[in-house]
């Protein structure tokens, strides 16, 4: 993709661009080297440095190659740092690039944003904030899947066996609504300083939209969220995403309780009992992990995660209206954690 091609005009180079199959299906903006270069800039690291590995492909991403795709998604310049930041988040071990993308799970990685990034570059934190609209939020998550497709070669239908997929697997990143949050943002609680803003990548199988408009209460609010994460049909021991929105995190935060407290109260009550997760099939073959012999009755419980921590929950989406999301983990276990980095200045803008 490094290679130049003189091209008659915009239309020629997009059509050139399908042609190659460096597209996701809709067209791509064409990566002239004026515009890499000025990407290139914005990150002030060497264009051949390697960014992120394939480790079943082989092949590598270097900082021009992620470029060359963000020009392609529609990125502006000051976004680069942040998909940088995204793509080296994928690159950790425990997130299972590999496995995320190629396994019949259909997972897309959703990219969080956190911090004061996400004005310095006019993101959508609030209505419709997993929705379009955005130039921000809608490319870079875009380019990360271009970079999946591209750079990685992890097709449709080839490498990636997505069973269905699902619309997140074009873009999916959203942006903490930190300014109508009562709980200390993302970034903070997973150990950063105020003035780093971050981005979080974690690998999810779809969305779940949780509605309640009725209660006023905490309890009653936050079995509606365990419900749907306990629910058969999503059930795992892998992490899982909560975007919870203003008002239901109003009445949440109403009678004090911490995020903290809301990661204990759902890890406790998202579950249910082996009996049921045996009675659909959904008990692991050879599981011991209620202490006993695989067909023998019993009132332990499967929980969604493994500790209060393996709930990732954030603030996120427009200031009314009693709806939030649950996004459960890719995998059928527990084979890809969410990881964080830290999003570096951009130098050029």
């Amino acid at each position: 993709m490094t290679t130049s091609h003189a091209l008659t005009d915009e239309v020629s180079a997009i059509d050139y661009c399908y042609e190659q199959g460096w597209t996701d299906g809709l067209p791509v903006v064409p990566p002239v080297r004026e515009r890499v270069e000025r990407f290139l800039a914005a990150a002030g690291r060497p264009a051949e440095e390697i960014v992120a590995r394939h480790p079943a492909t082989g092949r590598e991403c270097s900082v021009q190659a992620a470029a060359i795709n963000a020009v392609m998604a529609g990125c502006q310049p000051q976004y680069f740092p942040t998909v940088l930041a995204a793509l080296e988040a994928l690159n950790e071990d425990d997130y299972n690039f590999h496995g995320s993308t190629a396994s019949t799970g259909g997972s897309a990685p959703v990219v969080i944003v956190s911090g004061d990034i996400r004005d310095e570059i006019g993101m959508n934190a609030s209505v419709n904030v997993f929705g379009p609209g955005n130039r921000a939020n809608a490319t870079i998550g875009r380019a990360i899947r271009l970079m999946i497709m591209n750079v990685f070669q992890m097709l449709p239908g080839i490498s990636d066996r997505s069973t269905t997929g699902w619309p997140g697997k074009y873009a999916c990143c959203i942006a903490e609504n930190i300014l109508n949050s009562p709980w200390e943002p993302l970034h903070e609680s997973l150990g950063f300083p105020p003035e780093v803003s971050t981005a979080t990548v974690f690998a999810a199988s779809g969305f779940y939209n949780i509605e309640n408009h009725y209660t006023a209460d905490p309890i009653p609010l936050l079995d509606t969220f365990a419900d749907a994460m306990g629910s058969l049909g999503a059930l795992t021991d892998g992490q899982s995403l909560v975007v919870m929105s203003p008002e239901h995190a109003e009445i949440v935060a109403s009678d004090g309780m911490t995020k903290q407290d809301v990661q204990e109260y759902l890890f406790e009550h998202a579950r249910r009992s082996s009996d049921e997760m045996r009675a659909a099939g959904k008990w692991p073959a050879g599981d011991d992990r209620d202490g006993l012999a695989e067909g023998e009755r019993s009132d332990r419980v499967f929980r969604r995660g493994r500790s209060p921590d393996d709930i990732l929950l954030v603030v996120a989406g427009g200031e009314a209206g009693g709806h939030s999301a649950f996004l459960p983990s890719w995998s059928r276990g527990r084979n890809s954690i969410y990881q964080t980095k830290a999003i570096g200045v951009c130098l050029d803008c």
